[in-house]
């Protein structure tokens, strides 16, 4: 899990890159991964969650285009922890 914080006026940029991450994960569709990123109710705050082979999303050059710069937009800068999952429930049928 990676945490970190961001400027104000880069949260919107910040979110397009992360986009962009997620669309060329669509088009690739790597075997082994799973990925989440979330921004909380600041606006400014983002997690991201990676499960599995993490090499195969940072091969993605939308990635390194999101991780290259993204010291440059934060306030506090990003923190990765490692945790152990404990359990997952998807109820939705969407």
């Amino acid at each position: 899990m990676v945490r970190y914080r961001v400027r104000r006026d880069c949260a919107e940029l910040n979110e397009r890159l992360v986009r962009e991450v997620f669309a060329a994960l669509a088009a690739v569709r790597p075997a082994g991964l799973a990925y989440q990123s979330m921004v909380l109710a600041d606006g400014v705050t983002f997690v991201h969650v990676v499960d599995g082979d993490g090499a195969a999303l940072r091969d993605l050059p939308a990635f390194q285009r999101f991780a290259w710069s993204v010291g440059e937009r934060c306030d506090d800068p990003p923190e990765q922890h490692r945790a152990r999952v404990l359990g997952s429930f998807d109820g939705r049928t969407s």
